[in-house]
């Protein structure tokens, strides 16, 4: 069977081969609580689809329209039976529910690198979604481009308050890097974020690498509240 949760993902298991996200436009908060609703019914209504997928989880972003999906497979193979066998009957049970449903993008990832997560850690508040897209696939420049990242972290000498951990995604295409950072709660993102002249990290060396790194074609900043969690009883 399939059972909600309101539980956030562990990030850093080890039967996750292959992290996906993606998004939906639905575009209004009314419709991204419906949508949600939609979802749950929809997959608690059926059982759990096959024990290669781990979790799903979906939340709902600031911006009052889209929806973010993160699911846990232990292979893409797996996705791929889903997609050819579960996929489309659940989406048009969704579709009658919210007609006009966006499906704007499917990420397909490996996560590389976290940052430690301290034992006492508060249940995060809000999810930020980091998003670095480069120039063309080089997976030498996404591996070097995460642990410059950690680096950076792991020596700023006055990181603001609030920041929980920091889960590093590598892209299949070789071109996208995904932070799926955990924070304490959006205010404390959007005061680091004033704090720091709208970027996290403090004036350093090390964050002046990252932000201006060879081949850097866009860098996206999202955040999310966890609205959903699905698992196999």
């Amino acid at each position: 069977m399939t059972v909600r949760t309101d539980a956030h993902p562990y990030l850093v298991r080890p039967d996750v081969g292959a992290p996906f996200f993606s998004t939906w436009h639905v575009g209004t908060p009314e419709r991204q609580r419906r949508a949600v609703e939609a979802i749950a019914g929809t997959w608690t209504g059926r059982p759990w689809p096959d024990d290669g997928l781990k979790s799903y989880h979906v939340y709902t972003g600031h911006d009052g329209a889209t929806l973010l999906h993160h699911s846990q497979w232990a292979s893409e193979q797996v996705y791929e039976e889903f997609f050819h066998t579960h996929r489309q009957q659940r989406n048009d049970e969704i579709d009658t529910a919210v007609p006009g449903i966006e499906r704007l993008w499917l990420g397909r990832y490996r996560r590389y690198r976290s940052s430690p997560r301290p034992a006492a850690a508060p249940v995060p508040g809000c999810i930020v979604i980091v998003d670095v897209e480069f120039d063309g696939p080089d997976p030498q420049r996404q591996r070097d481009w995460a642990d410059a990242v950690l680096e950076a972290l792991e020596n700023d000498p006055a990181l603001p308050p609030g920041a929980v951990s920091a889960h590093l995604h590598l892209g299949t295409d070789g071109t996208r890097v995904l932070n799926y950072a955990e924070w304490e709660s959006a205010q404390a993102h959007l005061d680091a974020l004033a704090a720091l002249g709208d970027a996290i990290g403090s004036p350093t060396a090390r964050w002046e690498r990252v932000r201006t790194w060879s081949g850097l074609r866009s860098s996206t900043v999202a955040r999310y509240d966890h609205a959903l969690g699905l698992v196999p009883d």
